[in-house]
């Protein structure tokens, strides 16, 4: 049989289907044996990708070295290459393979790899990860584009650098590393090292608490906070010494998706609550769609004679936004300039001009984005885009995406979001060049991730798998059972969520069944006692189809669903959403 190139592409794409359908590693094995033996490891680096990132997880990671290092001598065709990088530098990291590390990193200097920020970032974590603060250090001064992710690895190993090499560290100390790894958005670090502190005996003081109270809130999982929230009260952590524990607390609840648990402490805050305080709760209410509850609250707020400031208003703004309250909205935006003479900044613009692009009102949107006395920044566009897209509104929405993508080139939601509404009106082509100008600037799409927290540990799902590959094979079929139960009750999968080009309905429908959210829901039902509240963290915004599907199994399978996505919470329960559809 002679194989030509069209068989073989025809062959890798088909190996990358059954790729991502793998439940367990040693299936990515048997995979990896049949390329071996079809020669299609020496032909297609998309395919081989695929395997590096499924071994750079696995409790082996030297094997994605190993196989990058094949893949380096054998393949012909390197197209797709920069994807398969960072996943065998992490495992450089994970398996402390320093000799491999020199190798990538020379191989990264002499190729185009150099030019790109996702790799050359991947290197400097890599150096930190091994201990080698100096190396580190020569690839970040040597680095064609440095971004804040750049920066905030940098100065996090460097800290860590002096943190390991003390010979006493007290709570100062330890305090400064968990604000760190907060700041730089590692929150399960932070929480670590909080453990660790506690492990050896060091009691934490007030700001050690604020600061692993917010690493809990970034997580979105509330056991952990239940836990120092005994703790504060076993140790008599004085709250009243500290104004900033109570409103810690709050937040914590609040983005942990305990609303009631937030306002109980708001409550039984005993000292004299300062404007923090009002603020976060004010803030808790708004991220959960409570716009009365937050308007309420501000007049109380009022009439004790305590003075908002600029965040009082942000937060009310946002409630008025989540709740779909457009007229209150408007009258409060109002009342922050006329009433307190307070001048909005460029988020309370970004807000009103968001709360009325969702409500239909998108030519006084505009009208405000042009007029305001502030030089419109990125969300501002994003939210002008988001309800053209909404509203079907082509040309509004391309012109508000290319001015987004002007003010931030790197920003991939903004590359995304005009691809999506290309896709949305079937415009194929257009998004084809989207997705090449993404490619030639370097631009990499997020991933959406979900997470659920079940038995003491969080579990990590992309679309189509989970983290650790081996959860997989269970939850498939739970998705499986669960499509077929809510199609008797008359689900219809949103196939116009679906944004690729495929034509026929049965992959469109696979595609929507692996969402990542559907997929932590899956575990969540499998693994949850039956009358405790399924809590899902979401990276992104929840698709139309996941949210209509979430809907019909709190009816169906009668449990109360809880997420968490970019934006703000959604409580499922008995087939309605707390959002009402607004969101």
């Amino acid at each position: 049989m002679i194989i030509t190139s069209s068989s073989t592409s025809v062959a890798a794409n088909s190996t990358i289907i059954l790729l991502d359908k793998c439940t367990t590693l040693s299936q990515v094995r048997q995979i990896h044996s049949y390329m071996i033996k079809t020669n299609l490891v020496t032909t297609h680096s998309l395919s081989v990708a695929k395997l590096i990132s499924g071994f750079s997880e696995s409790s082996n990671p030297s094997q994605a070295v190993m196989l990058y290092a094949h893949m380096l001598f054998c393949v012909h065709d390197l197209k797709g290459i920069e994807f398969s990088v960072p996943s065998v530098i992490k495992a450089c990291g994970r398996s402390r393979a320093f000799r491999e590390a020199h190798q990538i990193l020379a191989h990264v200097l002499k190729t185009r790899l150099w030019y790109d920020p996702f790799v050359t970032n991947s290197v400097v974590r890599m150096w930190l990860e091994l201990g080698e603060i100096e190396l580190a250090r020569k690839v970040f001064d040597r680095m064609p584009v440095r971004d804040l992710i750049s920066w905030n690895s940098l100065i996090t190993g460097y800290l860590r650098d002096v943190f390991m090499t003390m010979k006493v560290k007290d709570v100062v100390t330890w305090t400064t590393m968990i604000s760190a790894c907060v700041l730089n958005h590692r929150p399960r670090k932070g929480l670590d090292l909080f453990r660790e502190m506690l492990r050896i005996g060091i009691r934490p003081d007030a700001p050690s608490i604020v600061s692993v109270l917010s690493a809990i809130a970034d997580l979105g999982f509330v056991e952990e906070g239940k836990w120092i929230h005994t703790y504060i009260s076993a140790n008599k952590i004085d709250r009243s010494g500290s104004s900033f524990i109570g409103s810690a607390l709050v937040n914590m609840y609040a983005k942990c998706g305990q609303i009631e648990h937030a306002y109980h402490v708001f409550r039984s805050i005993s000292h004299l609550k300062n404007i923090g305080d009002w603020n976060s709760m004010i803030s808790g209410f708004a991220i959960h769609g409570l716009g009365h509850e937050a308007i309420k609250l501000f007049l109380e707020m009022e009439m004790a004679e305590l003075k908002p400031d600029d965040i009082t208003f942000l937060g009310l703004l946002s409630a008025c936004n989540h709740g779909g309250l457009t007229n209150e909205g408007q009258f409060y935006f109002q009342t922050m300039q006329v009433k307190y003479n307070m001048v909005p900044k460029i988020q309370h613009y970004g807000c009103i001009i968001d709360l009325l692009g969702r409500a239909g009102h998108l030519q006084e949107a505009l009208r405000i984005t042009y007029h305001m006395p502030l030089e419109p920044d990125v969300l501002i566009w994003k939210a002008i885009l988001s309800a053209s897209m909404k509203h079907n509104k082509v040309e509004t929405a391309r012109i508000a995406a290319l001015r987004a993508i002007e003010l931030d080139p790197e920003d991939s939601s903004c590359y995304v979001l005009l691809s999506n509404m290309y896709a949305k009106v079937g415009m194929w082509d257009e998004v084809g060049k989207v997705r090449t100008m993404m490619k030639k600037r370097g631009v990499r799409k997020i991933p959406g991730c979900s997470s659920i927290f079940v038995n003491g540990k969080v579990h990590e799902f992309l679309i189509g798998k989970a983290m650790d590959l081996g959860d997989n094979e269970n939850v498939h079929c739970m998705i499986e059972e669960m499509v077929s139960k809510l199609k008797l009750e008359g689900y219809e999968p949103d196939l116009n969520q679906v944004l690729l080009d495929i034509e026929e309905d049965d992959e469109k429908e696979s595609q929507l069944a692996l969402h990542s959210e559907k997929m932590a829901l899956a575990f969540g039902l499998m693994n949850i006692p039956h009358g405790i509240p399924i809590h899902i963290v979401k990276n992104l915004r929840i698709c139309c189809d996941c949210h209509s599907f979430m809907q019909m199994v709190s009816k169906i399978y009668k449990r109360r669903i809880v997420v968490r996505d970019q934006n703000r919470f959604h409580h499922f329960e008995n087939g309605s959403c707390s959002c009402n559809d607004h969101w």
